[in-house]
């Protein structure tokens, strides 16, 4: 029994050292395509599968909060990422708001959309 602690105490150093060779910007990045990949399956655009459409998976309260976190994190970060990084996440950002409006049966209004507070206007 006494192994089991010194097992979890070894994987936990691991796991920190692993965390602590990771850029801050890969971290970001990372964070980042997950808040997007989910949110696109929440818009409804999860591809056909044999168990059924995409669009069963359709969510749009779930979709908004994912939104709304990732343009959050896009903007707080995006001056310390670089360009090349936060241009591709906001071009994701923005093509997400518009699926999120297109799937929308009552869009918000201007500014009022996932995320919008942060970026502005998407349409």
């Amino acid at each position: 029994m006494s192994e089991q602690p010194t097992d979890q105490a070894g994987t936990t150093r691991d796991a920190t050292r692993d965390i602590a060779d990771v850029a801050a910007v890969e971290v970001i990045v990372t964070a980042a395509v997950h808040l997007m990949s989910a949110a696109a399956v929440k818009c409804g655009l999860a591809e056909d599968g044999p168990q059924g459409t995409g669009a069963d998976y359709l969510d749009l309260d779930e979709a908004r909060k994912l939104i709304t976190a990732l343009a959050a994190l896009v903007t707080a970060s995006a001056p310390d990422i670089g360009n090349q990084h936060a241009r591709s996440l906001r071009d994701g950002l923005r093509s997400l708001q518009l699926a999120f409006l297109e799937a929308s049966p009552f869009p918000d209004a201007p500014g009022e959309g996932p995320g919008e507070k942060f970026t502005g206007p998407v349409r």
